[in-house]
């Protein structure tokens, strides 16, 4: 008897297409390309702003910039933890919405806040401070005066960090909602690849596009700072249009079934983390490579001082190049990736970065090769970082994914912060070198740490369906 011959599976789509023919992750990207580009050119916009109203002549601009990003960090260190536990009760749909909303509404308040309290200040009583905290251009001060348009801007750029605590976390809970297990690969790394390009490209074009909106608004009667602040506020309201369309699949039911119990939450999400030691070991790992890369940002500004051919200022130069890679590398990940266990490609990653740092450390007297450094550690910094983060999205309970990402959230932030303030003191006090080599064998231990994630364990390789 003959045997009948089954019909074979059709192969599986791989690459953007499938996810990009997805109309509801296409909503969800295309918001996130116009609050992420919000979010880079609110920066160059607190900087015009600053030098044009409260900056000193002869007066650097560092620490005003300083205290604005000091008023972004604090909502992201205190809030990102409490964020997650309501992520798991609300609509993840209402908070991207009304999150972009509220955040375009604070940005068009900044312009008439600004004119209301032009020339008055605000006295800050610091008798009660050690004498060395009060010395200023060489006196020591009973007062602090403090523009009140510069403390209006620090309380709403306060508030615009708290709000976007919660944009983040929701955002990532909703990609395993829209998007089939399989194809999560190729939506983190379309995810990664855009989060480094509106970097890139809102850092670029934010001061013309800020300066044309403002020539454009004198031409019409306008103020010059309300005319840069709509770019901004209509940025992140057009984000907001955009997402009332997506349709994540939520059920009512879910999200109003029981109030939040926060501390209770926390504690629910910590305890998940401490049993699931595959979700754990990534987000470790995430965790790693933004301290790397915090660390960079600063010892950047050394290596272009170093490096024959550039000057300090122009630092950013040799993060651009850590961002093309890390584009590049999710690119590769987006259409290749699913063949591989998501730890194999972390423990690439992870080598491949030491292998970076330390080739950086080496060539740090050659632009090309330290370019070059940068942008394969770029690359393999992707490797690591869109499987982990996929791997805690394929893993984590529906009702635990908010609580996951708050704490993921909460954990980056302090990653980003700390190196921030250890890496500068570090490299005064070793040399850069030593450091780079320190910051090596912080990837190679990653990948021992990815080597123990659990090879035989299913959830390394994405399935079919």
């Amino acid at each position: 008897m003959d045997r009948q011959s089954t019909p074979s599976k059709p192969p599986m789509s791989q690459g953007f297409i499938p996810i990009l023919q997805n109309p509801r992750f296409l909503t969800l990207w295309v918001g996130q390309i116009f609050s992420q580009l919000a979010d880079k050119v609110y920066l160059v916009l607190m900087i015009a702003l600053i030098a044009g109203h409260f900056q000193g002549n002869n007066q650097p601009i560092s620490g005003w910039v300083s205290a604005i990003m000091i008023a972004f960090t604090i909502p992201a260190v205190l809030f990102g933890s409490f964020a997650g536990v309501y992520i798991d009760r609300w609509s993840k749909k209402g908070v991207l919405v009304i999150s972009n909303f509220v955040r375009g509404a604070l940005v068009f308040v900044i312009a008439p806040l600004i004119w209301l309290s032009q020339d008055k200040t605000l006295a800050l009583p610091v008798y009660w401070l050690p004498v060395w905290l009060r010395q200023w251009q060489l006196q020591v001060q009973d007062h602090f005066f403090i523009p009140l348009g510069f403390l209006f801007i620090l309380i709403l750029t306060f508030i615009d960090s708290t709000i976007t605590q919660f944009f983040a976390p929701a955002e990532q809970v909703t990609i395993p909602l829209i998007v089939e297990r399989r194809h999560l690969l190729s939506a983190n790394s379309l995810f990664t690849t855009t989060m480094m390009a509106t970097t890139i490209i809102g850092f670029a074009i934010g001061d013309p596009l800020l300066e044309l909106a403002a020539t454009l608004a004198k031409f019409v009667g306008l103020s010059w700072e309300l005319g840069k602040s709509l770019v901004v506020a209509l940025s992140y309201l057009l984000a907001g249009f955009i997402l009332i369309f997506l349709r994540t699949g939520e059920k009512k039911e879910h999200y109003e079934k029981e109030r939040s119990h926060i501390f209770k939450d926390i504690r629910d999400g910590l305890h998940y983390l401490n049993n699931n030691h595959r979700v754990r070991n990534a987000l470790i790992q995430l965790v790693i490579i933004f301290c790397i890369f915090a660390a960079l940002s600063v010892l950047a500004v050394r290596m272009a001082e170093t490096i024959p051919g550039l000057k300090a200022e122009q630092f950013g130069f040799l993060l651009a190049f850590g961002g093309l890679g890390m584009a590049f590398g999710a690119g590769i990940l987006g259409n290749w990736g699913q063949q591989f266990s998501k730890n194999r490609l972390g423990l690439w990653g992870s080598l491949g970065m030491a292998v970076s740092l330390v080739g950086l450390s080496l060539s740090i007297d050659n632009l090309w090769l330290t370019l070059l450094m940068t942008t394969f550690l770029g690359l393999f910094a992707a490797f690591v970082g869109v499987p982990m983060q996929t791997m805690i999205q394929s893993e984590t309970p529906v009702d635990m994914r908010g609580k996951v990402f708050g704490l993921q959230n909460n954990a980056v932030n302090i990653a980003l912060s700390l190196p921030l303030a250890l890496a500068g003191i570090a490299e005064t006090l070793v040399g850069l070198k030593p450091v780079l080599l320190a910051l090596a064998g912080l990837a190679v231990a990653g990948g021992i740490l990815t080597g123990n994630i659990g090879k035989n364990r299913p959830g390394n390789k994405i399935p079919e369906s």
